[in-house]
């Protein structure tokens, strides 16, 4: 049998040639194999080994109706994707998640209000297949423009508002800042300090949520501070409560970013962590391990969290049901709290 020359690019038909197939039953095996025996599947997949051939993204996409791509969507500041090592890391965690299935990831970044017209738009026309929000405020009109126009999203974290027909990959907000402050109570530090996020966010909302209940009666509102997250407000946000309240001994901030400024306002204020004051974070996102010093943490699972979200939401481009998915978080104890 002779192989396709070097000189030109493999086809269908060469394949089906050296697998001994029809090319509809190649066609069938690179498009998802239903209706193919195995015998014909291995077959054919040797053959696009031996042959060299790879698949032409522009006739699947005519062929299935399919864009064969998905919209990493973060609305978000820009600078943050790089400043905030946890989009980076569920960025990573999609693209390698979508390679796997040799699907391409398209990054969108909605700053302003300004833009949202655009990406909705641009997502409306095909030009992907369904979207991974990254982050929802609940004043953000974009979630609900996707929904509406019924392009598959699904969210990291459980939005804000009425949402409950959107499917979610997230993390147990309340409970994990539950855990995190019983240990701080556990080690018998009595004015604890929230620094946690924006209130129109899932994590600044719901963080905030499960270190008052676990606080019950010695919670005092003099000591949560709320800003976007970010190393610059975690310090701005520890200053303030040191100006309020100097007797404080311990301190929970709602992400690993924001305690490493706090660390940062206390250094400056001349306390000692942990001897003076304690700073637990949560994420466990990279900068907890290499903080100074290293930052007991509640550890949020990045890879499953992005390969989840992929799955379901690929489930919901082939119109299965989509549910929503809870994973569990890890207490991390290390040497700041």
């Amino acid at each position: 049998m002779v192989l396709p020359s070097e000189r030109r690019r493999p086809t269908i038909r060469d394949v089906a040639e050296v697998a001994g197939v029809s090319h509809g039953t190649v066609s069938r095996v690179i498009n998802g194999g239903r209706w193919v025996s195995e015998d014909s599947r291995v077959a054919v997949e040797q053959a696009i080994q031996a042959t060299g051939y790879t698949v032409s993204h522009a006739a699947r996409s005519l062929a299935t109706g399919r864009a064969n791509s998905v919209a990493f969507l973060l609305t978000e500041p820009q600078h943050l994707l790089f400043a905030d090592p946890t989009f980076a890391l569920l960025l990573r965690g999609a693209t390698e998640a979508l390679a796997a299935r040799d699907m391409t990831l398209v990054l969108l970044i909605a700053e302003h209000p300004s833009q949202y017209e655009n990406i909705e738009r641009y997502v409306r026309a095909g030009h992907v297949d369904g979207v991974l929000l990254i982050s929802s405020h609940e004043s953000n009109p974009l979630l609900a423009a996707l929904t509406s126009a019924g392009v598959p999203t699904v969210c990291s974290g459980v939005p804000l508002g009425d949402r409950a027909h959107v499917p979610t990959v997230s993390v147990d907000e309340v409970a994990s800042a539950r855990e995190m402050t019983r240990h701080l109570l556990g080690r018998g530090y009595e004015r604890i300090a929230v620094i946690t996020g924006p209130d129109d966010t899932p994590g600044g909302r719901y963080r905030l949520v499960g270190f008052r209940d676990e606080m019950g009666e010695h919670f005092d509102p003099a000591l949560v501070e709320q800003d976007v997250y970010s190393s610059e407000a975690g310090e701005a946000a520890m200053s303030r409560l040191l100006e309020r309240a100097p007797d404080i001994d311990a301190v929970f901030a709602a992400s690993d970013v924001m305690a490493v400024g706090a660390i940062a306002a206390l250094r400056k204020a001349g306390r000692r962590v942990p001897e003076d004051v304690a700073v637990a974070g949560f994420d466990d996102s990279g900068l907890a391990a290499t903080a100074d010093p290293p930052l007991t943490t509640m550890r949020q699972p990045w890879s499953e969290i992005s390969r989840r979200m992929v799955e379901v939401l690929l489930d919901v481009v082939d119109g299965g049901p989509g549910e929503s998915i809870v994973l569990p978080t890890t207490f991390v104890r290390r040497g700041s709290a």
